[in-house]
């Protein structure tokens, strides 16, 4: 949510679980966009990389599809399909396009849609939202705003109550993530949008759109207080009890997050700790062993191309520990680039760090959301142990000792 289009806050999940089954589309309604949201219904076609389109007389439509894109129209609840047509070949002098958005402006239609992943073409409609459809590019290779990241794309159009238009688009920018960016948006004569560039570039600077309103800041302390987690937590799979990790998204360009581990409750083979999940990952945390327990580094965990687990890693570097209390830290570098750190510590009383290991952050694209802070408990034996996280907390820049 936002009230500027520049400082934003979570708000909510899209779904309580992914639980679909064969191919299609699943659709979700809830009372509020807070959620709680519900599966309603399936609708046999898949929409591909969609947008939606509520006309002025509250028909729906989608745009969607990839290179070959489509125009769906659902009925009055939303929940059935009335018609699909495809409206567009992509030639191939343009590739690829798909990630669709879908307007009406002055009674044209237009479908924004992003040539992965370094362009932003448009289809404009003055017959109807079925087309046919001109197509004008809106950027091709355009330098983004983030030193070492993408071309910003696959974005969409936002009006301000004045009138003025924006697009928002992300810029790739890993290790981290997408990173959101915006950018001012004129019309031209033949009735397409013009964006605007500083000396042939997206500006690393614009004239905020609305007047700021920053919200409460994204570093502090979570001390989980009340029964559910707040939306910025997620877990790390459909929510059951026997899984086992919940992450957040890290705070960019660098900063580090701590956790208080109490193991009182950890049974022998547990383990409990604090990550850096991506497809190449790394952690930091307590093993119990009998009535023995040890703080240690694994690195080396990979995941394969479709999310499965490769290999589980190995033990980099450990302490012999006692008590019930522990602190471990986590400080990543998200700087969009290669080579980029990931540091590990651990502390027995909060004040003095030790630093158990460092893990090379892998910058390729393949894994969108980038690496994530995560906390996790497993056991290796028997069930029934477990932790208690007293508490997490944010610092940026971010803490090395």
């Amino acid at each position: 949510m936002s009230y500027d289009l520049v400082n934003w806050k979570y708000i909510g999940h899209s779904v309580p679980t992914l639980g679909f089954g064969s191919n299609g589309t699943y659709v979700y309604t809830a009372s509020s966009v807070t959620g709680p949201w519900q599966q309603k219904t399936k609708i046999s076609t898949c929409y591909y990389d969609a947008g939606m389109l509520i006309d002025d007389d509250n028909t729906i439509y989608i745009a969607y599809g990839n290179t070959q894109l489509s125009v769906a129209q659902l009925s009055k609840d939303g929940l059935s399909q009335v018609k699909t047509q495809v409206v567009y070949q992509t030639p191939s002098t343009i590739g690829t396009l798909e990630g669709s958005r879908m307007y009406k402006i002055k009674g044209s239609y237009y479908i924004f849609a992003t040539r992965p992943a370094n362009g932003q073409y448009i289809l404009k409609s003055t017959n109807g939202p079925f087309g046919p459809y001109e197509v004008k590019q809106l950027l091709l290779n355009l330098p983004g705003p983030i030193s070492g990241g993408g071309v910003p794309h696959q974005g969409g159009l936002v009006q301000t109550p004045a009138g003025e238009w924006c697009y928002m688009a992300f810029v790739d920018s890993y290790p981290g993530g997408r990173v959101p960016a915006l950018a001012p948006i004129g019309w031209g004569s033949d009735g397409f949008p013009v964006l605007q560039t500083s000396n042939g570039a997206w500006g690393t600077s614009y004239i905020a759109p609305l007047p700021l309103r920053p919200l409460e800041s994204p570093s502090g302390i979570d001390y989980f207080n009340g029964t559910s987690l707040g939306p910025q937590w997620e877990w790390n799979h459909n929510p059951d009890t026997t899984r086992n990790t919940l992450s957040r998204r890290i705070l960019g360009p660098t900063s580090s997050g701590t956790i208080i581990l109490n193991v009182e409750n950890m049974k022998d083979g547990d383990r409990a700790g604090f990550a850096l999940l991506r497809d190449t990952s790394a952690w930091v945390g307590v093993r119990r062993d009998g009535t023995a327990l040890k703080i240690s580094m694994w690195s080396g965990l990979t995941m394969t191309s479709t999310w499965a687990t490769a290999n589980t890693g190995s033990e980099v570097s450990s302490a012999s520990v006692s008590g019930t209390r522990f602190w471990l830290r986590v400080y990543a570098d998200i700087h969009a680039g290669t080579g980029k750190q990931g540091y590990f510590y651990y502390s027995t009383d909060g004040k003095s760090f030790q630093k158990l290991g460092s893990l090379t952050l892998n910058q390729a694209w393949n894994f969108f959301p980038g690496y994530r802070y995560a906390i996790f408990n497993y056991a290796t034996k028997t069930l029934g142990g477990s932790v208690l996280i007293e508490s997490f907390k944010v610092d940026s820049p971010g803490l090395t000792t």
